[in-house]
């Protein structure tokens, strides 16, 4: 092939891992205008070898250039930028940032939109794969297959010369696919090289001009499309002669076991079916219409209404346990997220389907389950060194076997098969394919929901083809075929799908739960709660509402204003920040030596200055123990507060030095009851909102703090994203400091320890997730209000001071569940397909 023609070029490419050899010296390119499919079977290295590519990889050797020019900084930013886009098997998307903003982080700076502008224009993009997604919605509430149309929307949105899909079709129906190839084709027709990975071999046969296979981190071979058989790439790609795909049907389905009854949701229109003993039963239809919205409600993991019926006994599938303890057993689609514990080994994901079978009165008998998971994984045919090797490490195929031997432990009486072949190679899919016959031959029933009509027509005895929420063709034995699902599953139009979608969005019990489950939800119930304790105050004396009274209760929750706000940044990112409180008390002890009324200005000055030097010396410090030392959180910021705490008492085992009387005045000057730091407080508090929606850094920190290794791969600059995080709530310390320094007039070593913990209730009151991405600083001033608000109404009701604490406590209770709840009850009542 002519080389100057060439758009991506990699010659002699090597990755190592620990223990394994990845990719062995792989020369690789793709051709302006040509569609190259890059196949083998799962760890082969091809994704390994495209995310080298793509920048989000560094090789160990090799030469990468793309549309000609040498990749000198191996970084995804830098591949992006020189006009290379991939969208990932996996969607590399931060689930709880909206659509609009995973699709302006996609795509480079030169190209993105103005904030004002970007739901227009993310709308705009999501087109090109014709799926009706609110681009306004975050990412975690989208199903995978619309999560991978949005991971393809944004590569396509990079306008690339060079643009890798891995896997792109396998959350998808025939309808999606064949929208997809006809985006791929105009991409090929305009000059863009297109690297396609699947394993599919239909689909690259129907889609490919030439045709690499890779095995065990070397080429194989490259073809043109028209000088290959799909049988030889078949062999190439498993090593061996694979002779049988499909097991064959069953002679014989037997007596009913399983009846489903007037089976009805929001996408369900009121399913009935019979499943028999020895029955492999298929869902198809166009992705939206029902079926996988089915088979999640049968296995407890999406809200329905019917009977269902095992043996003629009424079972209960209200939850995944429920259903789990009658005997119906869901093997999901999102292995990743519901199907396996990747942290976990093999043995313990696997161990856990059947603790009854080894344990008793508690107890686990090692010697009984070391027995069952090496039977599970000898028949199962999962490669791995040893039981005890996290699952995270293996293979998608060993992956996706695991959470097949998962289900077939916990003992099912019927069997649901999520896309059980998804992501993975023509060896192991037949391997897999074979295990379900198995299954079902000894008695316990299969239903598989597959986008692949081809696996369904092989494997399954009866296919049920979904359209509008209900069943609109059964096809059986011979009459399954490929042509025969797709031409039933037309009958609900793309169009139809959009108007569904449309008229559910419109639905005002839908808005209510997208309005209280967005982050500024928590902001609705503390406003509720701060009108009802008013409300109790004002009943218990006529001067809560006073204007001494407000003034004093806004005075009292400036520092904790600007503390939360501090602490908010940090748990954007998945951090916490223990040593806020010391922090501020040490540096108004700082200030108690140089801001003296016995000082003149310069020493003043010179104060000042320590304090940001502390502030930010602090934060940086806290910020390097997480990022760099690999210090977790809690531990890192519990040792900067021990050191903090001691720091003070240290330059004052008593309280001494008093602040200058002109800063204190300054600081307590009021604009009518409001202190004027508060109201600056709240501007700030305000700004910071905006910028963190409506600005790159914002969008930056939380996407950081959502999944902080698909940050990486959209090119997020994470490590520095972590470490200014905590510079950045200290400072926000620094400015509560000036505030306590005011309340307290004194040096007082032990003035701010009380402002760790409330900080942080403030900021869980306001919504925040512990675990980083979610978090609004508009919550963040309600949920500091509420706490004075709180101690204010305790202290005129005449309680005691416990109950300054216990009050917080049970709100914090309350308002954290009613969000959780509302937030699980959309998730379940979201599309499932």
């Amino acid at each position: 092939m002519d080389e100057s023609s060439a758009r991506l070029v990699m010659r002699g490419v090597t990755k190592r891992f620990p223990g394994v050899l990845a990719l062995d010296g792989v020369d690789f390119e793709a051709q302006a205008g040509e569609i190259h499919a890059l196949v083998g079977g799962n760890g082969a290295g091809k994704s390994t070898l495209m995310a080298v590519a793509s920048g989000a990889e560094k090789p160990d050797s090799g030469h990468i250039a793309i549309a000609g020019r040498p990749l000198a900084e191996i970084s995804p930013v830098a591949a992006r930028e020189q006009g290379l886009a991939i969208a990932f098997q996996h969607p590399t998307l931060l689930p709880d940032l909206t659509v609009t903003e995973n699709l302006m982080l996609a795509v480079p700076a030169a190209k993105r939109p103005r904030f004002g502008e970007a739901t227009r224009w993310a709308t705009e993009k999501l087109r090109a794969m014709g799926m009706p997604i609110d681009a306004t919605v975050p990412v975690r509430a989208l199903t995978l297959a619309e999560k991978q149309a949005v991971e393809i929307c944004g590569a396509l949105a990079c306008d690339p010369s060079v643009v890798i899909f891995d896997e792109p079709t396998e959350p998808f129906m025939s309808a999606e696919t064949e929208r997809l190839f006809e985006r791929i084709r105009d991409l090929a027709a305009r000059g863009v090289a297109v690297v396609y990975i699947s394993h599919r071999l239909p689909d690259v046969f129907a889609l490919a001009d030439r045709i690499t296979v890779l095995r065990d981190g070397q080429i194989r071979g490259t073809f043109n499309r028209a000088e290959v058989s799909e049988q030889e790439v078949i062999t190439r790609v498993a090593g061996r002669e694979v002779t049988s795909l499909f097991p064959d049907r069953a002679a014989d389905p037997g007596e009913p076991v399983l009846q489903v009854r007037d089976l009805t949701s929001d996408r369900l229109g009121g399913v009935s079916v019979s499943l028999a003993r020895r029955e492999v039963l298929g869902l198809a239809g166009v992705e939206g219409n029902g079926q996988r919205e089915f088979i999640r409600a049968l296995g407890g993991a999406a809200p329905s209404r019917g009977r269902v019926l095992i043996e003629g006994r009424p079972v209960d599938v209200s939850s995944p346990r429920r259903a789990r303890e009658s005997g119906v057993v869901l093997m999901p689609q999102e292995r990743h997220v519901e199907g396996v514990a990747t942290i976990h080994s093999v043995r313990e994901n696997l161990a856990v389907a059947a603790t009854d079978r080894t344990s008793r009165a508690g107890i686990i008998a090692l010697q009984r389950e070391d027995q069952l998971v090496e039977r599970e994984v000898v028949e199962l045919g999962v490669k791995l060194a040893s039981p005890d090797v996290a699952v995270g490490t293996l293979s998608g195929g060993n992956q996706q076997k695991v959470v097949l031997g998962r289900s077939l432990l916990s003992d099912p009486k019927v069997l649901l098969c999520d896309e059980p072949t998804q992501g993975i190679d023509v060896g192991v899919r037949s391997d897999i394919y074979h295990r379900l016959r198995d299954t079902a031959d000894s008695g316990v029933p299969v239903v598989v929901l597959s986008s692949d009509n081809v696996e369904l027509a092989g494997l399954c005895d009866r296919v049920l083809v979904f359209s509008k929420g209900r069943v609109v063709a059964e096809l059986v034995g011979d009459a399954i075929t490929d042509n025969a699902i797709t031409e039933a599953a037309l009958t609900g139009s793309p169009a139809e799908q959009e108007e569904r979608a449309a008229s559910r969005e419109k639905a005002p019990g839908r808005r209510w739960r997208k309005l209280l489950s967005s982050e500024q939800g928590p902001s609705a119930f503390l406003i509720a709660a701060i009108i009802a304790l008013t409300i109790v105050g004002t009943a218990q004396n006529d001067r809560f509402l006073s204007s001494f009274n407000i003034a004093s209760m806004l005075e009292l929750l400036g520092p904790l204003l600007f503390l939360s706000a501090g602490q908010l940044i940090v748990m954007l990112t998945g951090g916490i920040d223990l040593s806020v409180g010391p922090l501020s008390g040490a540096l108004v002890v700082v200030a108690s030596f140089y801001v003296s009324d016995d000082y003149d200005m310069g020493w003043w000055v010179l104060g000042f200055v320590m304090m940001v030097l502390v502030a930010g010396g602090i934060g940086l410090v806290n910020g390097s123990l997480v990022k760099f030392a690999r210090v977790t959180p809690v531990v890192a910021t519990l040792v900067t507060y021990m050191a903090l705490q001691g720091f003070s008492l240290f330059m004052r085992d008593v309280p001494g030095g008093l602040i200058a009387e002109p800063v204190t005045s300054l600081l307590k000057v009021k604009i009518g009851p409001v202190p004027w730091p508060v109201i600056a407080g709240v501007v700030i508090l305000v700004v910071l909102e905006l910028a963190s929606r409506r600005t790159m850094a914002g969008l930056c920190l939380r996407g950081t703090g959502s999944a902080d290794q698909a940050a990486y791969k959209r090119g997020i600059p994470v490590t520095r994203v972590y470490v200014l995080a905590y510079v950045a709530g200290s400072m926000c310390t620094l400015f509560g400091a000036f505030l306590l320094a005011a309340q307290t007039g004194i040096g007082d070593p032990t003035a701010g320890i009380s402002y760790t913990l409330a900080s942080i209730t403030a900021v869980v009151l306001g919504g925040a997730s512990i675990f980083g991405g979610r978090g609004s600083f508009i919550g963040v001033l309600f949920g500091v209000l509420l706490l004075q608000v709180t101690q204010n109404t305790a202290s005129f009701a005449g309680l005691s001071q416990a109950w300054q604490y216990w009050l917080p406590g049970l709100m914090a209770l309350v308002a954290t569940g009613l969000f959780a709840q509302v937030q699980h009850r959309t998730k379940r009542s979201a599309p499932s397909s």
